[in-house]
């Protein structure tokens, strides 16, 4: 017989291995969990520009353009840091709500 306690086990163990599907593209995702396509194509969007940027800093180095290196690398570590402050703040905002009940 399937008891809750057994459907929310279950529950707990689908969403923990959903959760690590894309573990590698959290990291430049503005939500806290990638749900859909879209949350990966935007993640995959925004990874592809911070290696833009980092192939750029070191482009610009190797030309001795060192002010310019300077401000992508200002970028390249903004980047990261802006979108970590966007997941925190979308799962604040989540956190706020109230539990379904069941």
């Amino acid at each position: 017989m399937i008891t809750r306690s057994k459907l929310v086990e279950q529950l707990r163990e689908y969403q923990i291995r959903y959760q690590h599907k894309y573990r590698a593209l959290t990291v430049f995702s503005p939500k806290p969990n990638i749900t859909s396509r879209a949350d990966v194509a935007v993640a995959i969007f925004w990874a592809f520009v911070f290696s833009m940027l980092v192939v750029s800093s070191y482009t610009a180095l190797y030309f001795r353009h060192f002010r310019l290196s300077f401000v992508i690398v200002c970028f390249g570590v903004f980047l990261p840091i802006r979108l970590r402050i966007s997941r925190q703040a979308l799962a604040k905002k989540r956190d706020g709500r109230l539990p379904l009940s069941m």
